[in-house]
C-alpha cells in the first residue's frame, strides 16, 4: 500500500491485520504496521480488580458513548510521545463520522479525565489508544467498552501490542499466524456496535462481569 492514505484504504488495511502509525505528532509520513506479536482481550477474560470495582460502583465518573470522539483521540494524543498526527487524525475523524471509529468518554463534571477509541469492523475490534487523568478512569473506560463489545457480539478485540497494564487487566499476546486466523474470522461475524444502546448502570456492568469472567 502506497501513496495517499484515504478512510477506505485504512479500513482495507484493518481488514489485512495492518493499521498506521507515526513517528511523532508533528511527524508528516504515517507507516504500516503488522506486528510478529500482537495483543488481543479476550472478551471472556476481562479482569476487573477489587479496587476497580469498587470504583464502579462508587460511579465517581460519568460514562458516555460516541459523545466527544475527537475530544478522546485529543486526550490520547496528548503525551510526550505519541503516534497519532495530524493525518491520522483525520482519517479517524472520518471513519467516526462513517460509523466505523468510536469512543468511550469517562467525564469528571465537565472535565474530559479518560477514555478510550477503535474501529469497528465486522466483528473485529481494533482498540487504537487509551488515556487518562484521573485515577482507573482509562480502566473504568475500559470496562464499560468490553461489556459493549460482548453485547454487540463482536468475537476479536485488538490491542496491538501487549503492555503491562493490559495484561493485569487480562490482555494476552499471541503470535501474527494465530492473529489473523482470528480476524478472518470475526470479519465473518455480523456486531454492532450500537445495537446495545445506553450504557448500563454500574451494577449492571458488574453483574455481568462476573457472569463471565
Amino acid at each position: 500500500m502506497s501513496g495517499e492514505i484515504t478512510p477506505n484504504l485504512l479500513l482495507r488495511a484493518y481488514a489485512m491485520g495492518i493499521f498506521p502509525m507515526a513517528e511523532a505528532r508533528a511527524a508528516a509520513e504515517v507507516f504500516w504496521v503488522d506486528p510478529e506479536r500482537r495483543g488481543i482481550f479476550p472478551l471472556d477474560r476481562f479482569h476487573i480488580s477489587r479496587s476497580l470495582r469498587r470504583r464502579i460502583r462508587q460511579a465517581p465518573f460519568a460514562v458516555s458513548v460516541d459523545e466527544d470522539f475527537e475530544g478522546v483521540v485529543e486526550g490520547c494524543a496528548d503525551r510526550d510521545e505519541t503516534w497519532i498526527n495530524d493525518t491520522i487524525f483525520a482519517l479517524y475523524r472520518h471513519l467516526h463520522r462513517t460509523g466505523f471509529a468510536h469512543s468511550i468518554e469517562v467525564r469528571a463534571g465537565d472535565d474530559l479525565v479518560g477514555g478510550v477509541y477503535g474501529v469497528a469492523l465486522g466483528g473485529a475490534f481494533f482498540g487504537e489508544s487509551m488515556f487518562s487523568r484521573r485515577t482507573d478512569a482509562s480502566k473504568l473506560a475500559l470496562a464499560y467498552l468490553v461489556d459493549r463489545l460482548r453485547l454487540a457480539r463482536f468475537t476479536l478485540f485488538d490491542t496491538q501490542f501487549l503492555t503491562p497494564h493490559l495484561a493485569r487487566l487480562g490482555a494476552i499476546e499471541i503470535d501474527r499466524d494465530k492473529y489473523h486466523m482470528l480476524l478472518a474470522r470475526a470479519l465473518q461475524v455480523h456486531a454492532d456496535f450500537d445495537a446495545p444502546g445506553a450504557l448500563p448502570v454500574p451494577q449492571e456492568l458488574l453483574q455481568r462481569n462476573t457472569q463471565t469472567s
